[in-house]
């Protein structure tokens, strides 16, 4: 099964609309005058009476501001302020609604089909908003490619084409990466948007694109340093800096399974990749032959597996091993997700690996299947 990352923005952010709690503070609504908002917008297939919904973006869930009618000729006003300049969710129902960006002085104008907001509506008098357009047409457009790909792949594997499989597999994740690429760039071109701010804020992965968001929170600390998605960055990204990619790998020293401590830097010399895994992880042990078969045509080069189990039950943690066949260096203190290592870390899910040069310096994360062999094919010549 192909797995679509979380880099999707029309699903990761949309796919909140059943979360709205209760307003617990002043709504928006007031008058706006020059200080404040005006959003002002024309619908259309919908009769007079029909309710707009205006909620703010919060940390988890939208919060419900505001709520107007449509009159006769389909169109609404919202005025009000906003304590930041923010994003806002405008829905005439959960299947249809679209995301803008409020802030005070802007004069924004929606139109569309009260019925499919997403798909026809335009957006005029805010360059934030506009972006969100953009970037909600460029992620969907990837979001149906890569579903399109998705569903070729699960096809050929019911017929057992491995061959048509593999070339799938491979169109799929540079579809993924041409996404991820369009995205950056659009974030590069508006480093004073805090529409930027928040995509990289909560719909990059910080762990495959350490360097972008470091470099992008440096920008955002100048031109938007009061922003809440600016201030969510940085703090999401300064505990993952000792274990970036480019960092010196912090030290691993736990028992081995005949109870003696083995070091993470008695392998420095080596390519190493840390694994972390266990024995009840279906994933993890998914994942293994792949990483067996990395092993055994590298083992010889100049590369070793330091494997760091969460296991809690010993017995279960050698019988996975010899299971399994992995036949490297393994390495627990039998406290599950209270790893020691686990925690130096930042692991949050398994299977988690890092790929260490001999100098003991990270150069990659999460390298899976044919991408390990890739990354170890280059570095091993």
């Amino acid at each position: 099964m192909l797995k679509m990352k979380s880099l999707l923005f029309v699903g990761a952010v949309l796919g909140m609309a059943n979360a709205c709690t209760k307003n617990t503070t002043p709504t928006t609504t007031g008058a706006a005058g020059d200080a404040g908002y005006q959003l002002s917008g024309q619908l259309t297939n919908a009769p007079a009476g029909t309710k707009v919904y205006l909620a703010e973006l919060g940390e988890t869930q939208f919060i419900s501001r505001d709520t107007a009618s449509l009159d006769d000729k389909g169109q609404f006003r919202f005025t009000g302020t906003v304590p930041e300049a923010g994003l806002y969710q405008v829905k005439t129902s959960d299947q249809s609604q679209v995301l803008l960006a409020l802030s005070n002085g802007s004069k924004v104008e929606l139109s569309g089909d009260a019925q499919k907001l997403a798909e026809t509506y335009t957006v005029k008098g805010s360059k934030d908003s506009e972006l969100l357009q953009q970037l909600n047409r460029t992620m969907q457009q990837s979001k149906e490619q890569m579903g399109r790909l998705e569903q070729r792949y699960n096809q050929n594997a019911q017929a057992g084409r491995a061959d048509s499989m593999q070339a799938l597999e491979k169109q799929f994740y540079a579809a993924q990466a041409r996404s991820t690429n369009s995205v950056k760039a659009l974030v590069k071109q508006n480093p004073k948007s805090v529409v930027s701010a928040f995509v990289v804020a909560n719909l990059i992965n910080p762990e495959e694109q350490f360097g972008f968001a470091d470099s992008m929170a440096t920008q955002f600390k100048t031109t938007l340093p009061d922003s809440r998605y600016t201030r969510a960055l940085v703090a999401k990204i300064e505990p993952m800096r000792a274990t970036a990619v480019g960092s010196a790998a912090p030290e691993i020293n736990l028992a081995a399974p005949d109870g003696k401590a083995v070091a993470l830097s008695s392998l420095r010399g080596k390519y190493v990749l840390i694994d972390f895994w266990a024995s009840w992880c279906g994933p993890c042990r998914r994942e293994n032959p792949n990483v067996v078969k990395a092993y055994n045509k590298y083992k010889g080069k100049g590369f070793e597996i330091y494997g760091v189990s969460f296991d809690q039950d010993r017995d279960k943690w050698l019988k996975a091993i010899q299971a399994d066949g992995l036949t490297w260096k393994h390495v627990s203190d039998l406290k599950g997700w209270e790893s020691a290592a686990g925690q130096t870390y930042s692991i949050k899910s398994i299977p988690a690996s890092i790929l260490l040069d001999p100098q003991g310096r990270i150069i990659g994360k999460n390298l899976r299947g044919e991408a390990l062999e890739a990354k170890l094919a280059s570095v091993l010549k």
